[in-house]
């Protein structure tokens, strides 16, 4: 099997997000390595770092998000969309991913599953965080 990119490697971590989500919502136990190897067939340390580095951090994550949600609330989007938004967050603040990498990377997540408005809000979002952890450093 041919080696996967980074990028086809956060569309897995976003299906995943998506199915935990769901799991969650539901109230149907679920085991989050069960639910990375129905979407992944190889092991992969960046899928579990990101996926169990959400499911840690969702709590800040998803306050992260809140703040910079115009009105809004992260639970009012999709599971996508929330799940796009959750990487994107995870990326900037906890991983040693270039900036620009992780908000390019959720913004091109956006463009292909999510509608042109929650694209938008998903860059804007990202883009705040960026620049409020700049202001920080």
């Amino acid at each position: 099997m041919k080696q996967m990119t980074r990028s086809e490697l956060r569309k897995k971590i976003m299906t995943i997000l998506y199915q935990i989500n769901v799991y969650k919502n539901n109230r149907i136990a679920y085991d989050v390595d069960d639910i990375i190897k129905e979407v992944l067939d190889i092991d992969n340390d960046f899928v579990k770092d990101c996926v169990y580095g959400v499911t840690t951090h969702i709590e800040q994550i998803d306050a992260k998000a809140n703040t910079f949600l115009n009105k809004w609330t992260i639970d009012r989007l999709g599971f996508t969309d929330q799940a796009i938004l959750r990487l994107g967050i995870y990326e900037l603040l906890y991983t040693d991913t270039p900036d620009i990498v992780a908000i390019n990377e959720a913004v091109d997540l956006a463009k292909l599953y999510s509608d042109d408005d929650v694209r938008k809000m998903i860059n804007g979002v990202l883009d705040k965080i960026y620049h409020e952890k700049e202001d920080n450093e």
